[in-house]
């Protein structure tokens, strides 16, 4: 399906611009965004994707991930075909890259409401807009989430930052929680392995932690590309300076699409990477990709007593009362 185009202007000889994401793509008309799905069709700017769904899955919470945001909860999980990066090391390249290789659009479509229906069917606590990039299907997310919202479900985003202040501010009132790829601190590696830049990403972080969105980050830790000490201690820096109740997910790289010619990424550096975490004052910092680490696990920052263990997404033990440890009392941040 496809509908007029939310956050884009109208410019001279029929041109578009679209305000969604950070490329704040110039379209003239018959052509399309770097997204590859959203097209100027004389003088009015569409989506090419309103309601095509090319994925939808019931996950748990933990795969997103979000380790707090109603633990052992279902979340109903769709995606569109198509995004605004990439990334040399995509793991859903097939569907995220479609529209920008063979110009497709494929999926099975939906209206929301029948998105929250299905989502209320399935009992999932929550809606995961993800797998592909939700900024690119932007009018099916908002849609969805306000009915959503409506029906008692709750929205998540699962996304690689790189929206405009306009489209956090628009989204804000119906989104609850967000994982954030912080990919690296290194604007030329968003260049070179991306298509993309860094700042923007760390805008949206900032507004995302001013609207009251509660956001995780996930590093994906590629070996020689972004795991040097200088970089990891900039990443958490930064991190700790939105609040350090953030949490950090360090996650293991695994050689795929176009980056074949690294090494998975050793424990070791992941470990490393955690221990940086934590010396810059980050209460969570998590292992991803590595089923039964001990990093999986979630304690208490005030007592160390553990409070939800892990073993991949699947949880072990919980043994939170509501959101606070049953040993001393300290509230545990996030969605509950």
């Amino acid at each position: 399906m496809i509908k007029e185009a939310m956050l884009y202007e109208k410019l001279a000889e029929g041109q578009t611009r679209c305000n969604l994401c950070a490329h704040k793509c110039l379209i003239k008309p018959g052509k399309r965004g770097v997204c590859g799905v959203r097209e100027n069709k004389e003088g009015v700017l569409y989506s090419l994707v309103y309601g095509t769904l090319i994925a939808e899955n019931i996950d748990p919470i933990e795969k997103k991930p979000l380790f707090h945001v109603y633990p052992a909860s279902k979340s109903y999980s769709i995606a569109t075909v198509g995004c605004n990066f990439s990334c040399d090391f995509c793991q859903n390249h097939d569907i995220s890259q479609m529209p920008r290789v063979t110009r497709m659009i494929t999926g099975e479509d939906f209206l929301p409401a029948e998105i929250v229906a299905r989502a209320k069917q399935s009992g999932a606590r929550t809606i995961a807009y993800t797998y592909t990039e939700p900024t690119i299907y932007f009018e099916l997310a908002y849609d969805t989430a306000e009915i959503a919202a409506e029906n008692g479900l709750t929205n998540v985003f699962v996304t690689n930052g790189f929206m405009t202040v306009e489209t956090i501010e628009t989204i804000a009132p119906y989104l609850a929680a967000a994982n954030v790829d912080l990919k690296s601190f290194r604007d030329e590696f968003y260049r070179k392995h991306c298509g993309a830049r860094l700042n923007p990403i760390l805008e949206s972080l900032r507004k995302m932690k001013e609207k009251g969105i509660w956001v995780e980050i996930t590093t994906l830790l590629i070996p020689t590309l972004n795991d040097s000490d200088d970089e990891l201690r900039d990443i958490a820096r930064f991190i700790a300076g939105l609040g350090t109740e953030t949490p950090w997910h360090i996650s293991r790289f695994h050689p795929q699409y176009k980056m074949l010619n690294l090494p998975i990424t050793p424990l070791a550096s992941l470990h490393r990477a955690a221990r940086i975490g934590k010396e810059a004052g980050l209460k969570y910092v998590y292992s991803g990709n590595v089923p039964g680490d001990e990093g999986e696990n979630t304690h208490c920052f005030h007592c160390g007593n553990l409070l939800i263990e892990r073993y991949g997404f699947r949880i072990v033990n919980n043994n939170l009362k509501i959101n606070k440890c049953p040993q001393c009392g300290t509230e545990l941040e996030g969605v509950f």
